[in-house]
């Protein structure tokens, strides 16, 4: 059956859009609860249980912690054994543990599960699916990663907004058992689909690599340190982004509404930026995204008005959203094949971690001054230690090039 699927250059097997469409599936139920589906709750978990704000936003930073930590471990564990079994593993562990969260009666027990789902959920999904992807595609991977970045996208924007609307309806537990039963129904048929591709006879040869001379460890050193400021970055607006709007007398259900808004305009700039990474480079695209969201994100506190959050989240979500597909494409491009999957899996543990700490920092900063002025600013601040990082990354990788007649394009295009 499997030769059936083998594959040619000239004859790329079409099974490539099945795996790409069920993996921006499968990302966008998993990532949107993991990554900031927990934002709705801030609001009812305060009010219903008189937890402080920075202690219901380390409930996503133990998530993001066990996704950072089980990412490294499943990736390894993807590359030795059946990715579908991890991948598998992977959707029932999600769907278990958040359906498990709405029968919690104590905060370490939210700690815990998300924890493991972060783990052994998210961590058994996101590493391998993206090298699950990437594997299919000989040329083309930007593009193909952006589509996949962009159903994470859409789960980070769609996610939020039903959780508003579950918890109106059911209350916060009802809505945690409500999407995790929903996620199980999701998940498990789509990770059915998983597998990898087949390449037969002369074809197995793989195609020789041109890669900067760069070593791969200040590539992972670098790109990890970068990624820790990028993420602190991206994590404020995406966990607090609702209750800021909320402060301007905006109900749940409307404060969600605006993220989904901005994850909306998400979905079409990871895809852009994929197909930018293309055109120009992964690093240099990187470096535009990281631009974008940095020179935007402390504006967000500069506006007091329902009408505008509608107005500027997308022109905030489009460039930012190219950042996870830039981080991506350049781990494809920097990284020889036989160490991708351990240098992914050790940047991606960095950039969950960066997501996890600028999310409970920006609830502290708030429970300590009332305001979200201080978070903001500091998140712009990350920003700008993230793009001194990727300069410096992007001039190592074109310093060997001078004198040699090699474009720069050669060494960063996807």
């Amino acid at each position: 059956m499997d030769d059936l699927h083998s594959v040619t250059p000239e004859r790329p097997d079409p099974y490539r859009w099945v795996i790409v469409l069920s993996a921006s599936a499968m990302l966008a139920v998993a990532m949107g609860q993991l990554v900031n589906g927990l934002s709705a709750f801030f609001t009812p978990l305060e009010e219903a249980e008189g937890w402080s704000r920075a202690d219901v936003a380390l409930i996503n930073s133990a998530g993001l912690i066990g996704l950072a930590l089980g990412g490294i471990a499943m990736g390894w564990l993807a590359d030795r054994v059946d990715t579908r079994k991890v991948i598998l593993t992977g959707a029932l562990v999600t769907g278990l543990c958040v359906t498990a969260a709405g029968f919690a009666t104590a905060l370490w027990q939210l700690y815990a599960l998300f924890f493991v789902a972060g783990a052994l959920g998210g961590g058994a999904l996101f590493a391998p699916l993206f090298a699950l992807v990437g594997s299919w595609f000989r040329t083309g991977a930007g593009l193909a990663i952006g589509i996949v970045s962009a159903g994470q996208a859409m789960g980070q924007g769609g996610i939020p907004f039903a959780n508003a609307l579950l918890i109106e309806s059911l209350g916060w537990r009802g809505a945690f058992v409500a999407i995790g039963l929903a996620s199980l129904a999701i998940l498990v048929p789509l990770a059915l689909l998983a597998r990898a591709p087949r390449r037969a006879g002369p074809v197995a040869a793989q195609v020789a690599e041109t890669l900067p001379a760069v070593p791969t460890p200040v590539v992972v050193a670098l790109m990890s340190l970068g990624v820790v400021f990028c993420c602190a970055l991206m994590s404020v607006p995406l966990m607090h982004l609702a209750p800021l709007v909320e402060l301007c007398g905006a109900s749940g259900a409307e404060a969600g509404s605006v993220v989904l808004v901005m994850m909306i305009a998400a979905i079409a700039g990871r895809v852009a930026f994929g197909k930018l990474a293309d055109m120009i480079g992964a690093l240099p695209a990187y470096l535009a995204a990281s631009a974008w969201q940095t020179a935007f994100v402390f504006l967000f506190v500069r506006i007091d008005d329902i009408s505008l959050f509608y107005l500027f989240a997308p022109v905030y979500g489009f460039g930012y959203a190219g950042v996870m597909t830039g981080v991506l494409t350049s781990i494809r491009t920097l990284l020889p094949a036989k160490r991708r999957a351990g240098g992914s899996g050790i940047i991606i543990a960095f950039a969950w971690g960066g997501h996890g700490l600028g999310g409970w920092l920006g609830g502290l900063f708030f429970d300590a001054t009332a305001s979200y002025e201080l978070t903001f600013a500091v998140a712009a601040g990350a920003g700008v230690l993230n793009l001194t990082v990727i300069l410096l990354l992007g001039w190592l990788v074109i310093r060997p090039c001078r004198g040699t007649g090699t474009r720069m394009a050669d060494g960063l295009a996807v």
